[in-house]
């Protein structure tokens, strides 16, 4: 047992970080035309699908640039993330709807045979680069200020919960979000609750 505070002396030599906040559009008709933009978007198909699958899924835009094929289950219309992949380091499972089913048939026939859904331009053995999808938002016109790819997380989380439709869990769980309160995590153990 120590009779003095070895860290004092430390106390403030270390600056906690600020949370820097994501530009989101929240505004559901705003929302509305770039989504009709990313449509009809004229680069790379791959990037535009990656845009596609980040509005639809609202995974992180790492998780999406690192897919691999073998993390898809066609038949069962899954995306299974492996805990290594995730931020919260968990596995996460993300259910794929038939247009996300669609948009992945459409990319599997542009490069289905590698082992990235999105490879990079240079070489196939590498994920695209982290800066592609914010640069195809810039190309459209949208500002670091106004949206990012990461952006795509805070429009659904916004508009899903006030819309009122789900389960503010629902939200988070398709979020892959670490719930907050520590007592809650210990007494819910069901299925739909990740340890």
């Amino acid at each position: 047992m120590a009779e003095v505070d070895p860290t004092y002396a430390l106390r403030d030599a270390l600056i906690r970080p600020t949370r820097v906040h994501r530009a989101a559009i929240t505004e559901p008709k705003a929302l509305g035309q770039l989504l009709r933009e990313i449509d009809v978007f004229d680069g790379q198909a791959t990037t535009r699908i990656g845009l596609q699958l980040l509005a639809m899924l609202a995974q992180r835009p790492g998780e999406i640039r690192h897919a691999k094929w073998a993390e898809i289950d066609f038949s069962n219309k899954v995306w299974a993330i492996p805990a290594e992949k995730m931020k919260m380091r968990r596995d996460h499972v993300v259910p794929l709807p038939a247009q996300a089913i669609a948009l992945l048939d459409e990319l599997r026939r542009m490069n289905g045979n590698g082992e990235y859904l999105f490879p990079s331009l240079r070489t196939w053995k590498r994920p695209m680069s982290e800066n592609t999808l914010n640069a195809a938002l810039r190309r459209m016109g949208y500002s670091g200020d106004e949206m990012t790819a990461h952006g795509f997380r805070v429009s659904f989380s916004t508009l899903a919960n006030e819309s009122g439709l789900w389960h503010p869990d629902a939200i988070e769980r398709a979020l892959a979000q670490v719930e907050r309160s520590e007592v809650r995590r210990a007494y819910a153990r069901g299925d739909h609750w990740e340890e």
